[in-house]
């Protein structure tokens, strides 16, 4: 893979270069809407190629928090378009890496000392390279150990990227007025957060000790005394990306997926905090198909007045409930006080259908996350949101900033447990308690 020898750092860079890529999705329009003339049956999957790789390019040699924007749309395979998805779904863990040069000089400006006074053999060709940072392969006194080394200026970029970013997310997700700057304040301080590299540290630690106990999942051990504000190291751990894994044994699957569900109902229901980051990327599997669990610098704190309303709704009861649903609506500020009877009546179908659908795996003893019936039927639901014309003339600002990164999370995790094919017990987790 192509090496990058700059990454632009200052706001006047990185902004002519997003009005570059803006130029070439414009274009990519201006040809579809002419071929649209003449044929009328051209559907927009060409244009959504097109579109998806001009932006990625595009992002991809910004890193930072425009790229981490592009991973964090892919994880939603269900309401965005399938080339949009495939190709952010690089963002994960495949982008282009820092040319050795680079690294070196990186390393040496965060830590004040070249990794070769440091360790006994460095490697500094990236072993994966993901938004914010890439990782590296070193040894000391014979053990393998991973180095993860930030991009330079990724952490000084983050709010001026994400005005960049703004109008097109407002655009795509209906987001209107001023109440939609708590969504982009929330984005930002958690991307802030990503680059905090000694916080990072600490959540590792800290997530690695407390779910410990939880069976077929295992966690690296990490450094301090090696690691800094930009840098962090832990052992390397040996396996295959969730995203590459092939498994055809329903034993294995089920292994793999229980663990992977009790880690985030533990994390949920016990420690009110999440890693909120569920793409394959961040898991792997070893030899002793156990569950590698990597990468913690995306953990989202769950505020006990957000907790309570949410996950009583995942209660089949209260969400057919009609008055104490709507409640819990309010409460979630999904219906407001200023609200329309319009208003209130069309959201509250929309959501209780929404909620019928998303919180089956909680109704029952056990799931079979196989279940293609169930992805279908999402999938259905989010072609009809997006074709809903009345959607983007209501009041669009919906739901707790809380929303971002625990939808985010339930989205990622159930994409993974379709990937496994994974058979649960839904309340295993509660034997760790």
């Amino acid at each position: 893979m192509k090496t990058i020898d700059y990454i632009p750092t200052s706001k006047i860079e990185r902004a002519t270069k997003l009005v570059q890529t803006g130029a070439k999705v414009g274009v990519n329009y201006i040809k579809y809407y002419g071929e649209k003339m003449i044929n009328s049956d051209l559907s927009r999957d060409k244009l959504n190629e097109n579109n998806a790789e001009d932006i990625y390019d595009g992002l991809k040699s910004l890193k930072g928090s425009a790229l981490k924007v592009a991973q964090m749309l892919s994880m939603d395979k269900s309401f965005l378009p399938q080339a949009y998805v495939e190709k952010f779904s690089l963002s994960q863990f495949s982008v282009p890496p820092l040319s050795a040069p680079l690294v070196l000089k990186t390393f040496k400006n965060n830590f004040g000392k070249s990794p070769y006074d440091i360790f006994d053999e460095f490697n500094p060709t990236s072993i994966n390279a993901a938004s914010i940072g890439q990782v590296h392969l070193a040894l000391l006194k014979n053990k393998r150990l991973a180095v993860k080394i930030q991009y330079p200026g990724v952490a000084n970029s983050i709010s001026s990227d994400l005005a960049l970013v703004k109008p097109i997310a407002i655009k795509m997700f209906n987001l209107k007025g001023k109440d939609s700057d708590k969504y982009f304040k929330e984005v930002e301080e958690k991307l802030i957060e990503e680059t905090n590299y000694i916080l990072e540290l600490e959540q590792s630690q800290e997530v690695a000790n407390a779910c410990k106990q939880i069976q077929n999942l295992v966690f690296p051990k990490y450094y301090p005394d090696l690691s800094s504000d930009k840098i962090i190291t832990m052992d390397w751990m040996t396996g295959v990306h969730l995203s590459e894994y092939k498994n055809s044994n329903p034993i294995i699957a089920n292994k793999l997926g229980q663990a992977l569900w009790d880690f985030y109902m533990y994390q949920i229901h016990i420690l009110k905090k999440v890693h909120a980051d569920p793409h394959p990327g961040n898991f792997l599997v070893n030899d002793k198909n156990e569950l590698i669990a990597l990468d913690f610098g995306c953990m989202k704190k769950i505020p006990h007045k957000f907790y309570i309303p949410y996950f009583e709704l995942i209660n089949k009861e209260v969400i057919d409930d009609k008055s104490l649903f709507e409640k819990k609506l309010f409460e979630l500020e999904i219906l407001r006080t200023d609200d329309s009877k319009e208003e209130i009546k069309y959201f509250t179908e929309i959501f209780y259908d929404l909620l019928s659908l998303f919180t089956k795996p909680f109704q029952t003893a056990t799931f079979d996350f196989s279940d293609k019936i169930f992805f279908e039927n999402i999938a259905q639901l989010g072609e009809q949101f997006s074709k809903d014309t009345n959607l983007k003339k209501m009041n669009g600002n919906r739901g707790s900033k809380h929303f971002i990164y625990m939808n985010r999370t339930f989205f990622g995790l159930y994409n993974l447990m379709f990937d496994l094919k994974a058979k649960i017990e839904v309340n295993n987790y509660a034997k760790y308690q």
